[in-house]
């Protein structure tokens, strides 16, 4: 790919290769240079028949397939806003000399936090809590207290040690496993936590981690969260543990298809409490995101030297 500064007044098409995350979006647009044309795809298109021009291309969480990066005669970056990249085909931007940017650790505490929040919903059975309310019921239902509970964190990079210096302050018990664990140590903290938190890539190893070996491990009655990917855990398993009877809880902020259908079995169960992957949704890291995104289009244009590049 051409690395020469380009002409000042050259427009340079960019494509929001999904139709979420839109906040992000209008902040990305209010500090892009004149010359910056950001567009939304049409999802019910294919994104490669609608890249031709495209310059840069800002995958979130749309699929960026080797049809698109092809298809893109003078694609000069992607630039994905997060930290996780399995929807874009790495090795076709590879094989073409396409950079590819990330986002890691900008939203480690938001989505900790979120992880928290679910958490804590789960254990005090906030959706059951919110319709006693409206029945004027005092004292019912009953929940269980975090604290001198064990919390099981799979996966101790940025957001797994958030939440566990979170849980720890809560007084709770925190155990955890990382990339270089072995299948004893997961096991060992399957059945040996009272709450589980998911916090992995997606990998050819960890997709469908989670299946029906791993979720008879638990604890009857365990809390399972998951901010991480949702191809991590095998959907038709945990919604056969729910359905017997095998979980307390189940919170889910990332999902194997986004967005997911809210009226697929497993989002009905009423022990599932399901958000629209909001981990990363809050003001400020939308304001570090943006200003990274601009900043690499920026490079990107000027041949300049890109942050946080993986190839």
């Amino acid at each position: 790919m051409g690395s020469e500064p380009e002409a000042q007044d050259e427009v340079w098409p960019i494509i929001w290769c999904y139709d979420g995350w839109l906040p992000l979006k209008e902040r990305l647009q209010r500090i892009l240079p004149p010359w910056a044309a950001l567009r939304v795809l049409d999802p019910s298109r294919p994104l490669s028949e609608q890249c031709a021009d495209a310059k840069v291309l800002i995958p979130t969480t749309g699929p960026v397939d080797a049809a698109a990066i092809y298809a893109a005669a003078d694609l000069r970056l992607i630039a994905q806003p997060a930290a996780g990249y399995a929807n874009i085909a790495v090795d076709a931007a590879r094989q073409r000399g396409v950079p590819v940017t990330i986002a890691p650790g900008l939203n480690c505490h938001s989505t900790a936090e979120v992880a928290l929040m679910l958490i804590l919903m789960l254990a005090r059975r906030a959706d059951d809590v919110r319709a006693a309310f409206a029945r004027r019921v005092i004292g019912d239902p009953v929940g269980t207290e975090l604290h001198g509970k064990t919390l099981g964190i799979v996966g101790m990079g940025q957001v797994g040690s958030c939440l566990a210096a979170a849980a720890r302050g809560l007084g709770m018990h925190v155990i955890g496993v990382g990339s270089k664990s072995s299948r004893a140590d997961l096991e060992a903290l399957l059945s040996g936590s009272d709450v589980i938190s998911l916090h992995c890539h997606s990998t050819p190893q960890t997709r469908g981690m989670i299946g029906a070996a791993e979720l008879a491990l638990m604890r009857p009655r365990a809390l399972l969260v998951n901010t991480a990917r949702g191809d991590v855990i095998d959907d038709a398993a945990l919604l056969e543990a729910l359905q017997a009877g095998r979980l307390g809880g189940v919170g889910l902020d990332v999902h194997t298809v986004e967005p997911a259908d809210p009226e697929a079995p497993l989002y009905k169960h009423p022990k599932v409490l399901a958000l629209p992957h909001c981990g990363n949704t809050t003001e400020e890291v939308y304001a570090r995101n943006a200003e990274l995104l601009r900043d690499n289009i920026v490079a990107a244009r000027e041949g300049t030297e890109l942050r946080h590049r993986l190839c």
